[in-house]
């Protein structure tokens, strides 16, 4: 009987410890903060190279490459890996922009990235990178912190395979392998990959949809 109360209270400190807690605040500063600051080690969803914690309510819809797709209530979260960064070790490069409506750059231990948030046409872009990946999505101003709250969690669990990596640069997976470059520098302009342009494309099919619908009701 003491052994099986024992293996109980062993059980229930290992969810404990593996739980990701939802964080209720109406903060950007302290979700990142929070967020971030956690020793995830959770994952569900394993991808090429690299694995990663879906949150609760976001849905795994299709992969491109390295880079990945994402739903939750209405928001798609488009997913960037950059490998080539991880493999290197490159530094991100990222002045704050005091024209967005938010504008933040981040470290924490080896990791580092920012957050970019700019308004457009009633709507909120948001470029989230962090550990050699980046989220972008388009989302209302109600849906700005959860969409923030979910690509902290996303962006802050992933694990990388170093080994899955070096295999794909030694079998000429990336294209450009031996440029040591970073996709994700936001002070040059670099041309991206179709697969980028391909998500790009996704979302302008997604706006229109949207606009469309709203004429629609109008009329």
């Amino acid at each position: 009987m003491k052994k099986l109360k024992l293996l109980i209270l062993l059980f229930a400190i290992m969810l404990t410890g593996c739980t990701v807690v939802r964080i209720n605040t109406t903060s950007i500063d302290n979700i990142i903060s929070v967020v971030l600051s956690k020793d995830n080690k959770l994952y569900n969803h394993i991808a090429k190279g690299y694995k990663y914690y879906v949150p609760r309510g976001v849905t795994y819809i299709d992969t491109n490459e390295l880079n990945e797709k994402l739903y939750s209530e209405g928001t798609y979260y488009y997913l960037y890996i950059d490998a080539i960064s991880y493999y290197y070790k490159t530094k991100t490069s990222y002045e704050e922009n005091s024209n967005a409506y938010y504008s933040k750059k981040l470290k924490n231990g080896d990791k580092e990235g920012y957050v970019e948030i700019t308004e457009q046409n009633g709507k909120y872009l948001m470029e989230f990178v962090y550990n050699y990946a980046k989220i972008e999505a388009v989302v209302s101003k109600k849906e700005l912190n959860d969409a923030v709250l979910n690509a902290s969690y996303i962006l802050s669990t992933i694990k990388y395979n170093r080994n899955v990596v070096k295999l794909m640069l030694n079998d000429d997976y990336f294209t450009n392998k031996e440029e040591k470059y970073d996709i994700f520098d936001n002070t040059e302009k670099k041309e991206t990959k179709d697969n980028f342009l391909k998500y790009e494309k996704d979302k302008d099919e997604e706006t229109d949809e949207v606009e469309v619908k709203e004429k629609n009701e109008v009329n």
